[in-house]
């Protein structure tokens, strides 16, 4: 009995022996007394592993067998929260003593330890107090962390992951761009990144993840006013955002106008058009002013009657309108000389309703169905006049009305085995009618085209200590339809991660995608349009499906306020699609879409930044591609180098920032086209939490603006085309920002996770 009693206690000590204790105290820092039932979580990553509450005299302890690096959140009612990030290891950790402030007398969420860490494949940023009083308004934010692949513009206030939109999720909601623009920076507790998307939105196109949590807050309905203005041209943004709740009910609503007017726009081209025993040498000087005012409309409405049931209701809609002048003078060695004078207008509407709702079983199982359904319209008008130095005139007009339908709808089901393994899937499907009426049509010709889109996916992730693996794979059944095509898409979509978290300072990630993308109903429809005298323009129905194949490796390094990391990796764009120009005879040539029969790029990455030393930052990101091309018997290769900087500083009410890009050039097909170039110095004054301003220099030193040069190096159509904007030139903003608290807040205790919107048409427009 000696022995067994013996025995039993080794064992029970080598079990708990692989156990860690988190302790620690809660005082309140004005009282100096301790804090009661304050509740304490323990988070890997976003999944909840342990909870307590302190005891009388504020201590708290929490056991876990989880070696990985641990967040731990503190909340009291009446008090500002706290975060704490553990380090990874198996040794006990005593916090000693955690002060918590009065909301009334602090209103913004501490952060202790380390501000950043890797886990289950994302980047977990808890955004310094200096970091967001440097930060007005919440994009400026992403400038400044460690992102890496994420491209920040400030001035048409969008982020790209590796050239495409990611997914944006605000408190587990997936949301739009104009909502994130909406959040006050002081309100960010936690910012997660992962340039790799999840399976469920990769059917979508989109590129990556940013979700954004938002500190808890006693005082809960919002208003949010911002506008911005440029002081020597026609440039107006704004944002008016207002939320509020009654019970169990919350409404927001949502305005976003855009307003753009630029006189000063031109296009200069000089190139050659050949075909058999004919060219055309062209030399082609155009002004080209455009305007265009959107104006974005969101209503929301969510009702919870428990803690794991969701109801809301979104309507939205975007009406744009938008005009474009081209005059200029030709040089034209077969048709002469001539001057061109166009007109384009196009009146666009989108109205959409969202019906969504969610239900958690218990704290494993949850359930979500979303049904959207979207009616817009397209109304295109192009007139294009050209008058001939002999006397004669040419004039071609492109009028059509496009009508779209769509109903979208999709189920997602989500299990958690446990802490460290989690399975997830859902089936999507998506219908849509299309009818183009082509006014001006000799025979009338209003086609109908018609798609259904039908898209599995399954997810599964689990963590093994220091290693983190997760497989994602969906089957997408695409079928399309028009008055002279039937074309049938069955293809996999799949992707595997692979993380290893060597130490809180080091980790690695392997990284491999498939996935395949199908031509688009606009580029698959065979109508003939003439756009030039030279120049005709058309879909073409036998493009193949484009698939790419990612290769990537990535080695991160983090050590207190610096961080660098290093990102290769090989990307295999099978039949990508790109436009080519053919000669049809008679000195005429058609643009139309087709398939490269090689596209590859290898890419090498080093970004490093520092942060909030003595209230200065900075981060700059060096990048190296190579390209190689092949269609048909010709071939191109193009060696790339672009740079991104961007500094800023912080003292008191005050944050000077300067941001500088160093635009490279890529290639797709015959096409090679140099980034936009941009700098920008800026001025920002925040008197108190609720008012920002802010002056911004644009463009510094650039007679030109804005660049966009292009070239094309077809064997038929060797082009140049310088094309800047003036009016960007120098360009001074100012900008103002007021953000307000009223109420009680609505505490949504549910996620939502679906966000399904229709941006298909089969409208192709020149």
């Amino acid at each position: 009995m000696k022995v067994l009693v013996v025995f039993t206690f080794i064992i029970l000590s080598a079990l708990t022996s692989y156990a860690r204790t988190i302790t620690g105290i809660v005082y309140s820092d004005s009282t100096l007394t301790a804090v009661a039932d304050a509740v304490c979580k323990l988070y890997e990553g976003d999944v909840q592993i342990a909870n307590t509450t302190t005891n009388e005299n504020g201590l708290f302890q929490i056991r876990t067998e989880n070696k990985s690096a641990l967040i731990l959140e503190i909340d009291k009612e009446g008090f500002c929260g706290t975060v704490i990030i553990i380090d990874a290891g198996g040794k006990n950790t005593d916090l000693g003593r955690i002060e918590l402030s009065y909301a009334s007398e602090l209103a913004e969420v501490h952060v202790e330890g380390s501000r950043a860490l890797e886990s289950k494949g994302r980047t977990i940023i808890f955004p310094s107090s200096a970091d967001l009083k440097a930060s007005s308004p919440s994009l400026s934010l992403l400038q400044k962390l460690p992102l890496v692949g994420l491209e920040t513009d400030l001035l048409s206030r969008k982020i790209k992951v590796d050239g495409s939109q990611p997914v944006i999720i605000i408190d587990g909601i997936p949301s739009t761009m104009d909502q994130f623009n909406a959040i006050n920076p002081e309100d960010i507790t936690k910012i997660e990144y992962s340039y790799i998307t999840p399976q469920r939105y990769v059917d979508k196109g989109y590129k990556g993840m940013i979700s954004v949590t938002l500190k808890k807050r006693q005082d809960g309905g919002q208003v949010y006013l911002w506008a911005r203005s440029a002081v020597n041209a026609t440039f107006i943004d704004g944002l008016i955002q207002t939320s509020y709740h009654k019970g169990a009910s919350q409404f927001s609503v949502i305005y976003n106008p855009s307003w753009r007017n630029d006189q000063d726009a031109y296009d200069n081209i000089y190139g050659t058009y050949t075909g058999h025993d004919y060219e055309l040498k062209i030399e082609q000087h155009d002004r080209s002013p455009f305007n265009y005012h959107t104006h974005a409309l969101r209503l929301d409405y969510s009702f919870v009657p428990g803690d794991r049931t969701l109801f809301s209701v979104r309507f939205a809609a975007v009406p744009t309108l938008s005009k474009m002048r081209l005059t200029g003078d030709v040089q034209n060695s077969q048709l002469g000389n001539y001057t061109i004078n166009n007109s384009t207008s196009s009146k666009d509407f989108t109205p959409s309703l969202d019906l969504f709702v969610r239900h958690e079983f218990n704290e494993k199982n949850s359930i979500e169905a979303q049904v959207v359904g979207t009616v817009s319209s397209s109304d295109y008008r192009r007139n294009n006049n050209y008058l001939f130095d002999d006397g004669h005139n040419d004039s071609y007009v492109n009028n059509i009305d496009n009508h779209r339908r769509s109903l979208i709808s999709e189920i997602s089901y989500v299990h958690n085995f446990d802490q460290t393994m989690r399975l997830s899937g859902g089936v999507q499907n998506t219908l849509s009618h299309n009818r183009n009426v082509y006014l001006n049509s000799a025979n009338n010709y209003n086609p109908v085209l018609t798609e259904n889109n039908n898209y599995i996916y399954a997810s599964f992730a689990k963590q093994f200590t220091k290693v983190y693996l997760s497989a994602s794979t969906g089957l997408k059944m695409f079928w399309t339809r028009n008055d002279q095509l039937h074309r049938h898409f069955i293809h996999n979509m799949s992707s595997v991660n692979l993380a290893w978290y060597i130490s809180q300072s080091w980790f690695l990630q392997a990284d491999f995608g498939y996935t395949p993308y199908i031509p688009t109903l606009s580029s698959l429809t065979d109508y003939m349009q003439q756009t030039e005298p030279y120049m005709f323009q058309n879909g073409n129905p036998n493009l193949k499906v484009q698939e790419n194949l990612t290769y990537a490796l990535t080695a991160n390094f983090k050590h207190k306020k610096f961080s660098a990391t290093l990102k290769t990796g090989y990307y295999d764009f099978k039949n990508s699609t790109t436009y080519d120009i053919t000669y049809l005879g008679n000195g005429k040539f058609l643009s139309h879409s087709v398939n490269s029969d090689k596209d590859n790029l290898w890419m090498g990455l080093l970004q490093m930044g520092i942060n909030d030393v003595h209230g200065f930052g900075a981060q700059v990101m060096l990048r190296l591609r190579l390209f190689d091309c092949h269609i048909a018997d010709w071939s191109r290769s193009l060696t790339s180098f672009d740079a991104t900087l961007n500094l800023w500083w912080n003292k008191g009410p005050w944050t000077i920032s300067y941001y500088r890009k160093f635009p490279g050039k890529s290639l797709n097909g015959y096409q090679v086209n140099k980034a936009e170039n941009m700098d920008m110095l800026q001025l920002e004054y925040r008197p108190d939490r609720h008012w920002s301003f802010g002056i911004a220099w644009w463009y510094m030193f650039d007679k030109k603006g804005g660049r966009y040069p292009y070239w094309n190096y077809s064997p038929v159509a060797n082009l140049y085309i310088d094309r800047y904007i003036k009016d960007s030139s120098n360009m001074v903003t100012l900008s103002a920002c007021y953000t307000a608290d009223f109420g009680a807040l609505f505490k949504r205790n549910t996620n939502r996770s679906l966000n399904n919107t229709d941006s298909n048409n089969s409208l192709l427009k020149n």
